[in-house]
C-alpha cells in the first residue's frame, strides 16, 4: 500500500486493467483464440485474424496497449495480425509486450519468459515485392519466411524483427535494432543490422 501510495498511477493503471482484461478475454474467444490463465490487458489489443488461422497464447500474458500502461509510451495497441487462413502466432508462457505488432503471413512462434519491449514490430513477410513489376502485378505476392524467438528473450524498445529469423534462447536484442539475420543463444545484439556485441556469462 505504502508503495502504491508513492506511485498513485500504478492504482490507476491497476484498476484500469482488471476493468478491461475481462473484456479482452471475451474478445478473443469470440475470434476463437485460445488465452491461457492469469492474462491481463491494459487497453484492447487490434487483433486481425483471418478465418482459419491460429492465435494462442501461454499463461500469464501482458499486453500494454495504452499510454499510460507504461512509460515508454506506446504508438498504437497491441497488434496481433495473421494474414491468410494458414498463419500461426504461437505465443508461450509468461509472454510480456508494449504497443508494437505481431504479424504472420506464415509462422511467428515466441517461447516462454520472452519480454517484448515497446513499439516493437515482429514481422515475417515483405508485404510487398521487392521486384517493381512483380510488385505491379502481384502487390500481395511477398515472400515470408517463418521466425521463431527462443525462451528468455528480451527484445529492446523500437526494435524491428525480419522474416526468417531465429534469435537464440537467453539473447537480449538492444533498442532500435534492425535484426535481419538469426542471433545465437546467450548474446547481446544491437544495431543495424544488429549484430552481436557480446556473449552473455550467466554464471555471474
Amino acid at each position: 500500500m505504502v508503495n502504491a501510495l508513492k506511485s498513485p498511477w500504478k492504482i490507476t493503471n491497476y484498476l484500469h486493467m482488471r476493468f478491461i482484461t475481462p473484456y479482452a478475454l471475451f474478445l478473443t474467444a469470440i475470434k476463437r483464440i485460445k488465452v491461457g490463465p492469469d492474462a491481463r490487458f491494459w487497453g484492447l489489443p487490434i487483433i486481425q485474424k483471418t478465418h482459419g488461422s491460429q492465435i494462442s497464447i501461454g499463461h500469464t500474458a501482458r499486453f500494454r496497449s495504452t499510454k499510460r500502461s507504461n512509460p515508454l509510451v506506446p504508438y498504437h495497441p497491441v497488434v496481433l495480425s495473421t494474414r491468410n487462413s494458414n498463419a500461426k502466432i504461437i505465443i508461450g508462457n509468461n509472454f510480456s509486450i508494449t504497443g508494437g505488432s505481431i504479424i504472420a503471413e506464415t509462422s511467428i512462434t515466441i517461447g516462454d519468459y520472452v519480454t517484448v519491449g515497446a513499439n516493437c514490430r515482429i514481422m515475417d513477410t515483405d508485404f510487398h515485392p521487392i521486384d517493381a513489376e512483380h510488385r505491379r502485378l502481384h502487390p500481395n505476392d511477398a515472400k515470408t519466411v517463418p521466425i521463431v524467438i527462443q525462451d528468455n528473450v528480451f527484445i529492446g524498445t523500437d526494435s524491428l524483427i525480419l522474416k526468417g529469423v531465429t534469435i537464440g534462447a537467453g539473447s537480449v536484442i538492444g533498442a532500435g535494432s534492425v535484426v535481419r539475420s538469426s542471433i545465437p543463444p546467450n548474446v547481446i545484439a544491437a544495431g543495424n543490422p544488429a549484430v552481436v556485441i557480446r556473449s552473455l556469462n550467466h554464471a555471474n
